[in-house]
């Protein structure tokens, strides 16, 4: 579980108006959130950043996967949560004072593996379906083998890594699938923590990503920021167009061009369109309360969010996620409206 807690050290002193980001008393304004591990190495960042720059402003983010995330959001015992599955209307109805989600970032959700001997990998869509339905088991399928020509494949059991906790990676990787494969949809389904045919588990995309480094023969899915940090290998996926596609920030950038978001600001993309798009993408949301019960706490808050959508942006990259275009980062500013004290 990655955990970022960032204090101030610093920074601009906050007016009588707020700016600054801490309160106009000079008191110190503590910022609670939890939930998607997906954009965790960026939330930490941003999170760092802001407070070495803004006086009193603490803000405390535990990545402990998005359902967990939601789950917090309706019991009330956080600031803010996240999530890269969005939230349900029927989630939604459950929270008295009104939810408000905000996309931060974007990015890929990758299929990494750990077999010895073997730097480039293509899976066709049949054969990673195949993979985490159990259908195929062994490295050497004739299926994977047929898009490998010439790579030496062993004769070894896949081990397949799966996550364990309730999460956006697995509800967007699921919803992939079930996109690509009848099979799947009817017998795993979309879920964030669905019943996996196979599969050993880890928890978070840190664990999955640890489970890789240390598990020869191993394949999981994680998002690319992870995988890239690690250095995993990652293999090259058939999209929709039939295309193998290797992972990568511009080929993610691709396959969200054509996203038009709602006045919910919730969007999703199972299996987008384009020769050059990496099939597996997604945006991952900050939950916040349309209203809180100090005022100090709504003003710290919005200066964040205003950081992270400009300045935070230009990180958003270097980590291995895709930095918002203007015309999303605009209406993401002005559903700020919606969130008040009381």
């Amino acid at each position: 579980m990655l955990v970022a807690t960032v204090g101030c050290n610093g920074g601009s002193k906050p007016t009588a108006s707020g700016e600054g980001g801490g309160s106009s008393s000079g008191e110190l304004v503590k910022l609670q959130g939890s939930g998607a591990s997906f954009p965790a190495l960026l939330y930490a960042s941003w999170f760092k950043t802001y407070s070495d720059e803004h006086k009193n402003v603490q803000v405390d983010y535990q990545s402990v996967g998005s359902g967990a995330g939601v789950s917090a959001v309706i019991d009330g015992t956080v600031d803010f949560g996240a999530s890269d599955a969005a939230m349900t209307e029927e989630e939604m109805a459950k929270v008295e004072r009104g939810v408000q989600l905000l996309p931060m970032t974007a990015g890929a959700i990758v299929i990494a593996y750990n077999l010895e001997g073997v730097s480039e990998l293509k899976l066709s869509r049949e054969a990673y379906a195949g993979i985490f339905l159990k259908e195929i088991t062994k490295w050497n399928d004739p299926k994977i083998a047929s898009t490998n020509e010439g790579v030496e494949l062993p004769d070894a059991d896949i081990n397949v890594i799966v996550r364990s906790d309730s999460s956006g990676t697995t509800f967007n990787f699921t919803q992939h699938m079930a996109a690509i494969s009848e099979k799947f949809k009817s017998d795993v389904g979309v879920n964030k923590a669905p019943n996996w045919p196979v599969g050993t588990k880890s928890k978070g995309n840190e664990g999955v990503t640890t489970s890789l480094k240390q598990t020869p023969g191993s394949i999981g899915y994680v998002e690319f920021g992870f995988a890239d940090k690690a250095k995993l290998s990652m293999a090259s996926l058939e999209n929709k167009s039939g295309k193998f596609i290797k992972p990568s920030i511009e080929s993610a950038q691709a396959a969200l061009a054509a996203v038009e978001f709602p006045p919910s600001l919730i969007a999703f993309l199972p299996d987008p369109e384009g020769d050059e798009s990496w099939p597996i993408v997604t945006y991952t949301w900050i939950i916040a309360y349309k209203t809180y019960d100090d005022s100090a706490k709504v003003e710290a808050f919005k200066d964040l969010i205003k950081y992270c959508l400009t300045t935070g942006q230009e990180s958003s990259e270097p980590l291995g996620y895709i930095p918002l275009p203007e015309a999303v980062t605009s209406k993401v500013t002005a559903a700020l409206d919606n969130i008040s004290a009381k």
